[in-house]
């Protein structure tokens, strides 16, 4: 498959997914938390996509990379966010590990994307003839 936009990009979909998740996730939560915890996790869970589609949609695969590490570090959020929502009783134990599997496969995903962009980028010059 041809990648011609972010939108192919199967990470960004599944992603988009888990973002989807947490916006469902949260509408559950008490009205107390809706600039609270609610929104951080929201925030962060729109982070993840987002910052692969902008990363994507650079010039650079070096700027992408930046853009890939962004949404490393809002996928952590995310989890911490998730079990913190637990033990405030927000969502049970199942739902949580549901949700951790997502966000797990979405990181192995954005590591395995990480590692490609980084052989790309160590690729050595062909020059033209």
């Amino acid at each position: 498959m041809v990648i011609q936009d972010y939108r192919d990009l199967k990470v960004w979909q599944v992603a988009m997914q888990l973002a989807t998740n947490i916006y469902t996730l949260t509408h559950g939560f008490p009205k107390s938390e809706v600039f609270g915890l609610s929104s951080q996790m929201q925030r962060a869970a729109v982070s993840v996509p987002s910052n692969i589609a902008e990363g994507h949609a650079r010039d650079s695969t070096k700027e992408f990379l930046r853009f890939i590490s962004i949404a490393m570090g809002s996928l952590a959020e995310i989890e911490t966010q998730l079990i913190l929502a637990q033990q405030l009783n927000y969502l049970e134990e199942s739902k949580l590990a549901e949700l951790l599997g997502k966000t797990g496969e979405v990181g192995r995903m954005l590591r395995g994307l990480q590692h490609s962009l980084k052989a790309k980028l160590n690729q050595p010059l062909t020059p033209s003839l």
